[in-house]
């Protein structure tokens, strides 16, 4: 199976009739949708497809168009998402007769249009749009199949690029057909957006229509939530107050209470502009304190005014955008249960510019240990914040962050829900009063005390220091006597890297139970054979013959098999130990009962990243985070210098207990001999209710394939060709989605950046 294609045309090159304009409504079993197909020179099919299953987060809508003869044929699908954004929040599926679908990945263009231009499977029967992300129901229009000639699509593409289109038309001239269709399918895509004010314009500008609809489907809501809105005011300026207390009266949503404490401010303007407030709009509650506690008291004192079920934290300086309480009782409604819900947020200068967008992961707690990733806007279940105390007067400039790990002691992760939009502009403008922004040292010493109080409460034996950038470090203790350690390496000749990772364990490494198990791959240079004898003579070292094939799946097993530790460590024999606790760091975190996996920060000799954790679909498959990014880069809002949890990490170095391993079934020998065996058996344990960690307090340096070589052989492509199928076929629901890389940033790489 190929990996799926990116879209290339734009949704205006689809000529003809549109009409299918009917939404798709969340309760209804089964519901028409007419759609338009333009099939060959000027022959259009309109038509109702009466086969439909609204069966949501299992098949989808699918569309029967077994008659139309579209297998094997390029053409362009277009629709728009009426739910407006910069992803699609559907899964586009070609599925064929005893196939489980072909992934078909859409090219996002703005203003919730979307559109995939490239081949169908042969066979193709049906079209299956699958709602994705937690999406109840989705609202689909002008859905429209417009078939393509091949020769219209070469001209095209040899405009757009020519290199790419003259390889396709290489390779389908000796046969390689597949080839072929990727390197035309590339070719076709046009050059993406540039600039996050442009994807602000295209994918998070509201129209009215937009307004029209939202206040359309909100106004029938009888179980509608009321949310309140607390914010503590101190000396903000005039201006920069009203406008965000016009962003709150200014929601979509109507059902909200603004709850605020006015903390003694000095400046007369401000009760004066609060007192006008309440007046003008009912909704707004204000509670003026007769002394100054800073910010924790005072919004518990405007907590106290909420009656709301759910409260919104909002500073006195900052704006919601016109849908943001919108998005958050939507996703209410449709999980009552849920207790905590987080948006994307950016930043807004003095002007009102936008900047600096944090587009943000799931759920994430190993992360916030490090760092506060949730922020704004964050809402919250009052009773829960009822029932850990509130806020923590004490704990200025990181209150929130302390909020939220007392929170985590009773949050089931399956009540949080992270909205990927963003749903909160932070003023940034010199001046504005923002509590926080002259008491760095302090905020950092209350966000370690706040972490190292989580530390105590839950009877950890752990300890807490200060990190990187002054990020917090969970540093966890190891067993006492610490469990054993096996390192299954593979290996086949080169000496010269298996002796430095050889030294580098056995040397350099501050650990008290290492046992080395090598696995070779059939070595015939005589200085291998002979450091592989050396080796041997050392009593925390194992041999193994087996030659054969590379596979790394299978030595790996075989090597796994005959150590005797309860820790296993795969690792290439490329690898090179820097530091001496590397190996402490990643046991203390694979010993946790709930962890099922623990991967390092690998880098290439010059420094450059290669390794910060794996996200899913990046590249088709799976990617590495941050790739390239230099020594000195923290990444993305600093996740390159944090724990985290992560959706896999690679098997260059990779950590699991041994219970884990055999549990989940051990390395794919069979199907995934070489590429992704890693990525699928992260998935697997992740299916079995562990969590993957990467760390970056574990620091290696990875001379990476440079012993396996490159995949530049037919023999070698055809293999690799076949494992992206099985992970597409094995795979292919998670890797439309990984929930710690936000779905508004761009998969061609993991960079975290739009494009």
């Amino acid at each position: 199976m190929p990996r799926p294609v990116r879209a290339g045309a734009r949704h205006r090159e689809a000529r003809g009739p549109v009409t299918a304009q009917t939404p798709l409504p969340a309760p209804a079993p089964v519901a028409p949708l007419r759609a338009s197909l333009r099939l060959g020179r000027g022959r259009v099919v309109t038509r109702d497809f009466a086969r439909l299953r609204l069966d949501f987060g299992v098949e989808g809508l699918s569309l029967d168009v077994a008659d139309l003869g579209l297998g094997g044929r390029w053409v362009s699908i277009a629709f728009k998402d009426e739910n407006h954004g910069a992803f699609c929040r559907v899964e586009l599926t070609a599925v064929a007769d005893g196939a489980e679908g072909t992934s078909l990945s859409e090219r996002a263009f703005g203003h919730g249009r979307f559109t995939w231009l490239g081949r169908l499977p042969a066979g193709t029967r049906s079209l299956r749009l699958t709602p994705m992300l937690g999406e109840p129901g989705l609202a689909i229009a002008e859905f429209t199949v417009t078939t393509r000639r091949r020769l219209a699509l070469v001209g095209r593409a040899a405009l757009r690029r020519p290199v790419l289109t003259a390889q396709a038309l290489f390779w389908r001239a000796v046969g390689k057909r597949v080839r072929s269709q990727h390197r035309l399918a590339s070719a076709l895509v046009p050059p993406g957006l540039t600039g996050y004010d442009t994807w602000v314009r295209h994918f998070d500008t509201l129209s009215e229509a937009d307004r029209v609809r939202i206040r359309a489907e909100v106004a029938p809501w009888r179980d509608a939530p009321l949310i309140s809105v607390v914010m503590p005011v101190y000396n903000p300026g005039p201006g920069v107050l009203e406008e965000a207390l016009r962003s709150v009266r200014a929601q979509l949503y109507p059902h909200w209470e603004l709850c605020i404490a006015d903390d003694a401010s000095t400046d007369p303007a401000v009760p004066r502009l609060l007192a006008r407030a309440a007046a003008e709009d009912p909704r707004i509650r204000v509670a003026r304190r007769s002394e100054n506690g800073h910010i924790a008291a005072a919004t518990n004192t405007a907590l106290a005014l909420a009656g709301g079920s759910y409260v919104a934290f909002m500073d006195h300086d900052d704006v919601l955008p016109a849908h943001a309480l919108y998005e958050v009782a939507k996703a209410i409604r449709r999980e009552p249960d849920l207790d905590l819900i987080y948006s994307d947020e950016d930043k807004i200068d003095a002007n009102g510019r936008r900047f600096e967008p944090h587009f943000k992961g799931d759920w994430n707690p190993e992360l916030l240990y490090g760092q506060n990733y949730l922020n704004h806007l964050t809402v919250v279940r009052r009773s829960l914040v009822e029932a850990v105390g509130a806020l923590r007067p004490g704990f200025e400039g990181s209150q929130d962050h302390d909020l939220l790990l007392r929170l985590s002691d009773r949050l089931d992760p399956s009540r949080v829900r992270h909205l990927p939009a963003i749903l909160y502009h932070w003023r940034t403008a010199i001046g504005s009063g923002t509590f926080s922004d002259a008491f760095l040292a302090r905020a950092e010493a209350a966000r370690l005390r706040a972490l190292e109080e989580l530390v105590a409460r839950r009877g950890w034996p752990h300890r807490v220091e200060r990190g990187p950038l002054g990020f917090n470090r969970l540093v966890r203790a190891l067993p006492d006597p610490a469990p054993r350690v096996s390192v299954v390496i593979p290996t086949k000749d080169r000496a010269e890297l298996l002796r430095v990772v050889l030294d580098g364990l056995l040397a350099g490494t501050a650990y008290p139970d290492i046992e080395v198990v090598v696995v070779d791959n059939g070595s015939t240079e005589p200085s291998a054979t002979a450091l592989l004898a050396e080796a041997a003579a050392d009593p925390r070292v194992r041999v193994l013959s087996r030659p054969g094939p590379f596979n790394f799946s299978g030595l790996s097993n075989d090597g796994a098999a005959a150590a005797s530790g309860p820790l296993l460590l795969f690792l290439n024999n490329d690898i090179e130990v820097r530091e001496p606790g590397w190996l402490a760091e990643m046991a203390s975190i694979a010993v946790e009962p709930g962890v099922g996996a623990v991967g390092a920060k690998l880098s290439y000799p010059d420094g450059t990243l290669q390794h910060g954790g794996v996200v899913l679909g990046v590249g088709g498959v799976a990617g590495h985070s941050h790739p390239d990014i230099g020594p000195d880069d923290p990444g993305y809002f600093g996740r390159m210098v944090i724990a985290q949890e992560v959706s896999a990490v690679t098997g260059a170095c990779l950590m699991m207990r041994r219970e884990v391993f055999e549990a989940v079934g051990r390395f794919d020998a069979e199907r995934l001999a070489v590429a992704f065996n890693d990525i699928d058996l992260c998935l697997r344990v992740r299916r079995a209710g562990y969590r993957v960690i990467w760390t970056p307090h574990a620091a290696l340096t990875h001379h990476e394939s440079k012993s396996r070589g490159k995949e530049d052989t037919p023999e070698k492509r055809a293999r690799f060709e076949a494992e992206v199928a099985t992970m597409t076929e094995r795979w292919s629901a998670e890797l439309r989605h990984d929930p710690y890389y936000n779905p508004n940033l761009a998969r061609a790489k993991a960079l975290f950046r739009l494009w």
